[in-house]
């Protein structure tokens, strides 16, 4: 089973209500409430990169559709070639790849 360092009850709340959430709206609504525009960006953006590197993009390539440094590129890379796997979770997922 994977340990987060981030691991708290309080993580656990939050994680617990972002699971219920039923639908776009309602995690709109939540997330308008909970980040700022810059946070919610920098996540979109970041995981607009790990789907163009999954896809198989290059960083030049995704440097010019996504107004992202090299160095977030390369951070999003290490995680999904290394991290905990959640990228690859959700892109397998997307993509119809998913462990059986």
């Amino acid at each position: 089973m994977y340990e987060s360092k981030m691991k708290s009850e309080e993580t656990d709340r939050l994680f617990e209500a972002i699971l219920s959430l039923k639908d776009k709206e309602e995690c709109y609504r939540f997330f308008d409430d909970l980040c700022t525009f810059g946070e919610i960006l920098a996540m979109t953006q970041r995981f607009q990169v790990a789907d163009e590197l999954y896809k198989g993009s290059t960083f030049s390539n995704i440097s010019s559709k996504i107004s992202v440094s090299s160095t977030t590129i390369t951070r999003v890379n290490k995680c999904l070639n290394y991290g905990a796997e959640g990228y690859k979770t959700v892109l397998d997922r997307r993509y119809g790849k998913e462990k059986e």
